[in-house]
């Protein structure tokens, strides 16, 4: 048997501190400080400890070269095991589907740059519930947030005295401008109330279609839309969790930017509305939302391009950016609500989608429909462009 280590591998020497009666007892501070060494490697679901011997193995070993395994030194043996035991050493005799050796060689063959698999892998939350975590910690409000924090940096950065300011000129506003006002995140929407089909598809043709397809030698297609992406590759999917849309199914979809169309997903294995509330990480007034759309990369086709590259998940995020504030332009325009959260739980959300997060994952999830009637949930609204404008809108 042959072994090497895994492709993408951290190791960070980690120091945590424990409540320690003896010391408090002794007259110490009653804090008990350990220092251990984590090993990180994103082909994993979990970050594991190692030990000093299996911490020198790891970097005495090649990732690309494998070595006869009968040829470690035998202090080694037993560190070995268990490295192979746990996936941060592997064998070539693994072919097991979805085993380790796969799973690097995922990573591997979409040429990921190592610190962005880091970030991305280990940043992934499951289960949480970010609603009761604030609640908890007095982090709710404005107050709660000084109180537990202190006074925050200040809201603008200045590079010089005011008196040296050149002022611009003030343009005169106009429709573009109303539009950009009456932009506010929707943290109140009407659960009564569905969204007609056509202005729904519209939405989805403005946000995400294609406008263009254009194929390159035969070979490679590139696709034109109204947003910008990162090397034209626009390798963002669209998944969408549908709960009042007339004349469509409440359930789970992926869009098709080509044919404009969307593909039925298998139904998730709890109620949508609870799936919907978890992708969102307990925020109750975001998954009230008549639809919510999941954005997705599909790494591989970045990092086809950008093999290795410390730009392409920047990138990536770029393109985030750019769909989710037309997504909110484009709810604003049709009098809805719209928003965009980052605190998700991207592996509940992965399973529900049946996506391989090693090759494409969530990063936001956004949502748009009728706001509701009246204001239950504060929003950040200070000039009135919503609320106030709202009381005489039609229902």
């Amino acid at each position: 048997m042959r072994v090497r280590r895994c492709f993408h591998l951290f190791i960070e020497p980690r120091e945590v501190s424990r409540f320690d009666m003896a010391s408090l007892l002794a007259g110490g501070n009653g804090l008990r400080r350990e220092r251990q060494w984590v090993a990180l490697a994103p082909h994993l679901e979990q970050e594991l400890e190692v030990d000093a011997l299996e911490r020198e193995l790891l970097g005495a070993l090649s990732a690309g070269d494998w070595t006869d395994a009968q040829a470690l030194p035998s202090h080694c043996a037993v560190a070995g095991t268990r490295l192979l035991e746990v996936g941060l050493l592997l064998h070539d005799n693994d072919d097991a589907p979805g085993g380790f050796a796969e799973r690097d060689a995922t990573m591997r063959e979409a040429y990921w740059w190592g610190p962005a698999a880091l970030v991305h892998r280990f940043g992934r939350w499951q289960g949480s519930d970010s609603v009761v975590a604030m609640e908890a910690n007095g982090l709710t409000t404005a107050a709660g947030l000084c109180e537990k924090l202190g006074p925050p940096p200040a809201e603008v950065g200045e590079r010089g005295a005011a008196a040296a300011r050149l002022p611009l000129p003030h343009a005169r506003a106009d429709d573009f401008d109303a539009l950009l006002a009456r932009r506010a995140t929707c943290r109140n929407f009407d659960t009564a109330r569905a969204l007609p089909l056509v202005a729904f598809a519209q939405l989805m043709q403005r946000v995400f279609a294609a406008r263009v397809r254009v194929e390159a030698d035969g070979v490679a297609a590139f696709l034109k839309k109204n947003a910008p992406s990162g090397g034209g590759l626009h390798a963002t999917e669209a998944y969408l969790i549908v709960q009042r849309v007339h004349g469509l199914a409440p359930g789970v979809y992926h869009y098709h930017p080509v044919d404009h169309a969307l593909e039925p997903l298998p139904a998730p294995d709890i109620a949508l509305d609870v799936l919907a509330r978890t992708a969102v990480a307990g925020q109750h007034w975001f998954a009230d939302a008549p639809v919510l759309v999941v954005m997705a990369p599909r790494y591989a086709r970045m990092y086809w391009k950008y093999r290795h590259h410390p730009k392409a998940y920047r990138a990536l995020l770029l393109d985030i950016g750019h769909l989710s504030q037309l997504l909110y332009l484009c709810a604003t325009q049709a009098q809805w609500g719209a928003f965009v959260t980052s605190a998700i739980n991207e592996v509940d959300i992965e399973q529900a989608f049946g996506m391989d997060p090693l090759r494409e994952g969530p990063l936001v999830v956004c949502g748009f429909g009728w706001r509701a009637p009246a204001l239950t949930t504060a929003e950040f609204d200070p000039a009135g462009a919503v609320w106030q404008a709202s009381v005489s809108r039609s229902p």
